[in-house]
């Protein structure tokens, strides 16, 4: 397993004959791996000749400060992680993907202004502008996102559809733990007592009949609702514990 910390030193690796003619299953993360992410690897590792993973954690995509800064950085365990599952490790500085210092940006104007965008306004610039990057560099075949996020899967696939870009954008399933809730970088910020009640979110989510029930019974349980909504057959959520926000959708 190669690491990259560059453009150009990933760019030489991309053109070596290793790449030519081979199918490449990409896997972009911002790091804090967990088993949900190796689950994206496994899935790349199956279907490809080369699988890359990127490990960036973008500045652009998020609206509070502290909250960039609080995210973990755990590059060694990381690499440990995606041992024998990946080819090349793309971990570049945000000064060379933003060269620019972010002047050019992907912007989409309906989906992404609703719930999360709502909540975390220019957030899905960031991350549609960004997967673009990544996108135009690795060249992959396919592409591998989970369903957790899917108000993001599916911007990102809106973006693939309208800007007519090559390769396929392979949804994966929610890994949970064995208590339901969503695996996420963001648990290993909750006490303990705080993990085991958020559980809760998802029970809530499935069980609710409606999304205004849904965020009712979560506020009655402690948590702080940003919103629940029903759309398109998926419920989605988003609440915060112990200053941890947290997210989630279900099939409905």
């Amino acid at each position: 397993m190669n690491v990259h910390t560059t453009i150009p030193d990933w760019c030489a690796a991309r053109a070596a004959a290793a790449y030519t003619g081979r199918p490449v299953g990409f896997v972009p993360t911002m790091g804090a791996l967990h088993a949900g992410h190796r689950a994206l690897l496994e899935r790349a590792r199956a279907e490809n000749d080369r699988v890359v993973l990127s490990i960036f954690v973008n500045p652009t995509q998020f609206n509070d400060p502290a909250d960039l800064a609080r995210y973990p950085r755990t590059l060694g365990a990381d690499l440990a992680l995606a041992e024998g599952l990946v080819d090349d490790v793309f971990a570049p500085p945000a000064a060379e993907l933003y060269p620019d210092d972010y002047r050019y940006r992907v912007t989409e104007n309906d989906l992404s202004l609703r719930w999360e965008g709502a909540h975390r306004p220019g957030h899905f610039d960031g991350v549609l502008t960004v997967v673009l990057k990544l996108l135009n560099l690795v060249r992959p075949a396919r592409s591998y996102f989970g369903e957790k996020d899917w108000q993001q899967l599916e911007l990102v696939r809106g973006m693939a559809r309208a800007l007519f870009l090559p390769g396929e954008i392979v949804a994966c399933p929610t890994v949970r733990a064995a208590d339901g809730l969503a695996l996420s970088s963001r648990n290993a910020r909750l006490s303990p007592a705080g993990r085991i009640h958020a559980a809760a979110f998802p029970e809530i989510l499935h069980a609710s009949p409606d999304a205004t029930r849904a965020a009712e019974h979560l506020s009655a349980e402690g948590f702080e609702v940003d919103y629940v909504a029903d759309h398109a057959g998926v419920r989605l959520g988003a609440i915060r514990l112990e200053g941890v926000r947290l997210i989630d959708n279900v099939r409905l």
